[in-house]
């Protein structure tokens, strides 16, 4: 069984499949409401953006820009991927700004 350490607090570790790990991710997704959710992006490995993958091969190594958010009252970061369709479109268009390509740009003005 692959397992990978999680924990909010350092000093709460505790060791979950990563089975677990993405579930729990994915129950998280549930309960963010886009009207009042944190958004972010970092770069992260496109095929593992939790960086929970010990064995991703060199020929797969990918960096790109990936999507996050979360609940104010939680400290668990959901991959734009791992929410439900209308509540990552309903982030996008309400922080597309922020999340743009380049940060900031919006696009061109409407005329």
């Amino acid at each position: 069984m692959t397992t990978h350490s999680s924990s909010s607090d350092e000093t709460d570790r505790q060791t979950i499949s990563i089975e677990e790990f993405l579930a729990i991710r994915k129950a998280e997704g549930l309960k963010i409401d886009a009207r009042t959710a944190d958004v972010t992006w970092w770069y992260a490995q496109v095929l593992d953006p939790y960086d929970i993958y010990n064995d991703v091969p060199p020929e797969y190594d990918c960096v790109g820009r990936e999507y996050f958010a979360q609940a104010p009252e939680s400290d668990i970061w959901v991959l734009f991927g791992d929410l439900p369709d209308q509540t990552r479109e309903a982030l996008w268009e309400a922080n597309k700004r922020e999340l743009a390509f380049p940060a900031g740009f919006g696009g061109r003005p409407s005329r």
